[in-house]
């Protein structure tokens, strides 16, 4: 079934008034009367836009077009309604604003009329479905930057969804909404958190949608997030290398001592156990040993390095790159 824009047939916008519906369906009533008008196809024309006026001069079956426009409506032009809809509206509303039901389209009668194409309406206009629309609320996906430290440890955040709900004439309608959210510690980039029933409000009673929240993590001038590990560079002095050394390194949880061994070489890891992001398995940290050699050395570091140069002439550790 094909899908009428109402709105379009009318030349008006979805936040029109009525009163600009009003004067939209007269001027286009007048231009295809088919007692007066000689556009082509006048006939058909007057009855399309008697068919968007009957719809969206009533604000019950407004509400209910909006609603299906919204959910029911396909990017190819056809229109299927959403599984269990029936209309509140039924024949409501004041009456038909020209002729008999039977001249609207087999849109119409699919969504506000009883079912009876071309074969009149029974009941009269006091008939029809009283049941309503009962759709479940749209999920909202959001994003939430986070520093390394906050999922660490946990935190509350305050974030800004839009929610879509219907106003007082039943038109859906954009609301800023300002919440609380909990991030239990541990959380990693591109996790998400579910909360149940804090998406957009349904539609006649359907339930609310959820809301669903991707974490990010914000760059870390330190660390570097592998999973639950936690990757850092410590730089350590020739010496320290050669000799071994304790060294004290930064963990998110406070400072820890860690024993670099004799014969230390940059790159080199060593793995802090369970100092990782928290959780039932908790990540390490992983240390990565960088050699730093100073920029400047005295008159007598430097004879010290000139000694060692000649005390170590056959080490050579490009051996392995055969140059």
């Amino acid at each position: 079934m094909d899908f009428k824009d109402y709105y379009a047939v009318l030349g008006v916008s979805e936040s029109a008034t009525p009163e600009d519906i009003k004067k939209a369906y007269r001027k286009l009533a007048r231009k295809y009367h088919p007692d007066v008008s000689k556009e082509e196809n006048a006939d058909e024309q007057f009855k399309e836009v008697g068919e968007a006026y009957e719809v969206l001069k009533d604000p019950e079956k407004r509400a209910e077009y909006d609603q299906l426009r919204r959910y029911g409506a396909r990017p190819d032009g056809s229109f299927e309604p959403p599984p269990g809809w029936q209309s509140a509206s039924g024949f409501g509303g004041g009456g038909y604003t020209q002729a008999d039901a039977r001249q609207f389209s087999e849109f119409f009668e699919e969504i506000f009329g009883g079912g009876q194409r071309g074969g009149g309406f029974s009941g009269g206009f006091g008939g029809g479905y009283r049941q309503t629309v009962r759709q479940r609320g749209e999920d909202i996906h959001a994003r939430l930057a986070l520093f390394l430290e906050e999922a660490y440890q946990g935190c509350e955040k305050s974030l800004s969804i839009t929610v879509h709900e219907p106003d007082d004439h039943g038109r859906l309608r954009a609301r800023q909404k300002t919440l609380k959210v909990k991030i239990p510690a541990g959380m990693r980039e591109g996790q998400h958190i579910r909360l149940k029933g804090q998406g957009s409000p349904g539609l006649g009673g359907g339930d609310p949608g959820d809301l669903f929240i991707e974490v990010e993590l914000a760059p870390h001038p330190h660390y570097t997030v592998e999973g639950h590990d936690l990757l850092i560079t410590v730089p350590i002095a020739p010496w320290e290398a050669a000799l071994g050394a304790t060294v004290t390194v930064p963990t998110l949880s406070g400072k820890v001592n860690v024993k670099v061994p004799k014969g230390a070489t940059a790159g080199q890891k060593l793995r802090l156990k369970g100092k990782g992001l928290p959780g039932k398995h908790p990540g390490d940290q992983i240390v990565v040993l960088q050699i730093a050699v100073p920029g400047e050395h005295s008159a007598e570091a430097q004879a010290l390095y000139e000694q060692l140069a000649k005390v170590e002439k056959h080490f050579n550790p490009r051996s392995k790159l055969h140059v």
